[in-house]
């Protein structure tokens, strides 16, 4: 942790907790913000410890009395063997948990006719095995304690094998379906387990993307995150009318959905 934390324990000012993993810019940066505003204690995580100390200083700057609610960590998601740790710190830190949200992601620019294993496995290891690493950790805290929020980031991009971006489609199906697996299996738990799959947000993973449109900008996305907070949705498209390329998507029968080349 790289800035101290002030006394947030105090019983007559209850503060729900949250974890944002991939908090230093894009969703992750602008959820952070939304949830703070909204009266959370945030441990903010990311690689880039400079992004989160101008982050953090930003969103307590200003809060009220001058009490921080932003707490950072730095940490990069593929170092698997450090969560179990850094998550019991955290917690000690923040004093509990209530909601944990994975928004960490890469895209590397693949060419057509490009199978560079080195660049699917960054994507893989970023995309859904820091997520597993993770969300593990959550899965067996709000198990055992009968509550808890957990949030996914994925995409539209892992409803259907796009023949532009293989792993990356393939890496957000495999969270897709890890989230829904959570989601089942902490039914009768009190756990809310939500997957959002958003459309085009202007952030850094648009420079791979050759055609954009319906771009939204992070604040609006964590808006509509927030909302699919507080109401426990399941699955969430943002905004709302990629649900319905979702649908068509998803029942296009593949001998015609392979020559549509995207």
């Amino acid at each position: 942790m790289s800035n101290n934390i002030q006394n947030i324990n105090r019983p007559l000012e209850p503060k729900k907790r949250a974890i944002i993993i991939g908090a230093s810019s894009g969703i992750g940066a602008a959820l952070t913000n939304k949830l703070a505003q909204q009266g959370y204690i945030v441990a903010a995580i990311a690689r880039r410890d400079n992004k989160l100390q101008e982050l953090s200083a930003a969103i307590n700057a200003q809060m009220p009395s001058g009490i921080a609610r932003v707490f950072t960590y730095q940490h990069d998601v593929t170092d698997y063997s450090a969560i179990p740790a850094l998550f019991q710190n955290i917690l000690r830190d923040i004093g509990g948990l209530d909601l944990i949200v994975y928004v960490a992601g890469t895209q590397l620019a693949v060419d057509a006719h490009e199978y560079n294993f080195e660049k699917d496995a960054a994507m893989i290891n970023t995309n859904l095995l820091g997520a597993i690493a993770w969300l593990n950790q959550a899965a067996m805290r709000f198990e055992r304690g009968r509550g808890g929020q957990i949030v996914g980031i994925s995409s539209i991009a892992g409803d259907r094998g796009r023949v532009g971006a293989p792993v990356y489609n393939t890496s957000k199906a495999g969270l897709n379906t890890y989230l829904e697996a959570l989601r089942n299996r902490l039914a009768n738990c009190g756990v809310t387990v939500t997957t959002i799959k958003p459309g085009f947000v202007d952030t850094v993973l648009l420079e791979n993307a050759p055609k954009t449109f319906w771009v939204i900008s992070p604040e609006e996305a964590a808006v509509e995150i927030y909302k699919a907070i507080q109401h426990k949705k399941q699955t969430v498209y943002i905004p709302k009318r990629w649900g319905l390329v979702g649908l068509i998507i998803r029942h296009i029968p593949s001998a015609i959905f392979k020559l549509l080349r995207f």
